[in-house]
């Protein structure tokens, strides 16, 4: 294996590490603003966003330090390919693309939970908007007068 190789994970790795800190930092201020929220007395109920949370914040950081791992082992695997020891470079270069690879599935499980989040959020607004109660007592009001035709027509049908 040529030490290009290894070096060809440096700008992924990069951006992967950059984008994962971005996570961290939304995911803080997220947290920051509900604790702003809370000593304010604003906050209804909101252990199920301490959990999300709390549960996005280890799985960010366990991300990130997979993420490390994987541009460290690479780094080596180069020095190990720069001495002409290609035995270990190619197995350290191997360790970096599985800690690479299980760096990407936790990324997927936390995006699954911000989004899980991000939907129970908007159930929430939707649940407490007033246009949607309007929209839906409307829709309530329609659905009863389709109701109501429905039973005057039988009514016709069965008087003639």
């Amino acid at each position: 294996m040529a030490i290009t190789t290894p070096a060809l994970l440096f700008p992924a790795i990069s951006l992967l590490l950059l984008a994962y800190t971005n996570r961290f930092l939304t995911t803080g201020q997220l947290i920051r603003g509900l604790s702003a929220n809370a000593r304010d007395g604003k906050v209804p109920k909101a252990s199920k966003q301490i959990r999300s949370l709390k549960k996005r914040v280890s799985l960010i950081k366990q991300m990130q330090i997979y993420g490390v791992v994987s541009l460290i082992l690479c780094t080596i695997s180069m020095f190990f390919l720069f001495l002409e020891l290609n035995f270990l470079g190619e197995v350290l270069f191997g360790l970096s693309l599985i800690s690479m690879t299980l760096s990407l599935f936790i990324a997927l499980v936390e995006i699954s939970i911000s989004v899980n989040a991000i939907n129970y959020e908007l159930e929430g607004i939707k649940k407490f908007s007033r246009s949607h109660k309007k929209d839906e007592k409307n829709q309530n009001d329609e659905n009863h007068d389709e109701d109501e035709d429905k039973i005057n027509i039988n009514k016709e049908k069965k008087s003639s």
